[in-house]
């Protein structure tokens, strides 16, 4: 009885089924939610794999900067051929917890934390023929930053009457800080309405100011890894106030002139009244003074050579007060 090809048959068929199949698919998993770790701290980024590992099996562990396309990503290490290779700016802060990671667990081992080090990682996972999926799960890291020293600033009119706003600010600071304003003293609290605060800005808007609004005002700056804070003084100045200051300035800057003009005067007339009065003596002769014994008629002559043709020498006679002497013709 001969024997039937069935077995045979069924055998050729299941091996080239087999053959013909395509291979596993890599399954990557990683946390589905965001990590965050302090700033200065290890960060532990699990993944999670598997696969029939082969001599082929190569590991990739890159980063994404927050807003760039995955495209962008720079490699942190590769595990390929059996050895490990760190490369790029975190290489010498960067390793796995399993080495060689061929168990089915490759976890990212971030040291010494930075700012800069929060975005996005990517773990990849290569083994062919494996090839159904890209084998790639991405993992969220947050380093959590405390508040820096905020600035404080003002700006407005800090007179009566007037606005002002007082600013808040943090450079760094993960997750963002929100900012609270607290005025400072006992001093009475303002109206309702007159201060608004913004706790995202840090910004603090005082209006309709008042001598009592003035004091010394702090910003906190806090989110879940601590604060920091700033301090500004507000003076509120009265314009009304400082007019009549300088007014009365003025006052007494007009008196202190008069009473320096007239200290002046009185002054000068004491020296005045010091001076010796001038007097003329009984010997002196002034040049107009007319000589003794010669009457004014005669000395009021006009000059001899005028008129001497019109008048005879006979008719010219001399006069004096004591005596007459004969003229002879």
């Amino acid at each position: 009885m001969a024997l039937l090809p069935g077995p045979l048959l069924c055998r050729a068929l299941l091996g080239w089924v087999c053959l013909a199949a395509p291979g596993r698919a890599v399954e990557v998993r990683v946390p589905a939610e965001p990590l965050s770790a302090p700033m200065g701290r290890t960060a532990e980024l699990t993944c999670i794999y598997s696969t029939s590992v082969t001599d082929s099996f190569a590991l990739e562990w890159s980063f994404v900067q927050p807003g760039k396309p995955l495209s962008a990503s720079m490699p942190i290490l590769y595990f390929t051929g059996g050895q490990l290779y760190p490369t790029g700016s975190k290489a010498k802060r960067a390793s796995l917890l399993q080495n060689p990671p061929t168990g089915g667990v490759a976890t990212l081992k971030l040291a010494d934390v930075h700012p800069s080090d929060t975005g996005t990682y990517l773990c990849q996972v290569n083994n062919p023929p494996d090839f159904y999926t890209n084998g790639l799960g991405l993992v969220n890291l947050t380093v959590l930053v405390p508040p820096s020293d905020p600035r404080c600033s003002q700006t407005g009119d800090t007179s009566v009457g007037g606005s002002a706003a007082l600013s808040c600010s943090s450079s760094e600071g993960l997750p963002r800080p929100v900012y609270n304003w607290v005025r400072l003293g006992s001093l009475p609290t303002p109206p309702p309405g007159s201060m608004v605060q913004d706790e995202v800005s840090g910004q603090l808007v005082l209006t309709n100011l008042s001598r009592a609004s003035s004091g010394t005002y702090r910003c906190v700056a806090s989110n879940q890894m601590g604060s920091a804070s700033c301090e500004l003084t507000l003076s509120v100045t009265d314009p009304s106030k400082g007019r009549m200051a300088g007014a009365v300035i003025g006052v007494l800057l007009a008196v202190l002139v008069l009473s320096v003009s007239v200290f002046c005067f009185m002054r000068f007339q004491k020296e005045r009244r010091k001076r010796p009065k001038e007097t003329y003596g009984g010997s002196d002769l002034r040049e107009d003074a007319t000589a003794p014994g010669i009457s004014e008629q005669t000395s009021g002559m006009a000059d001899p050579s005028d008129g001497l043709l019109e008048k005879a020498p006979s008719s010219i006679s001399a006069k004096t007060n004591k005596s007459k002497l004969p003229v002879v013709v």
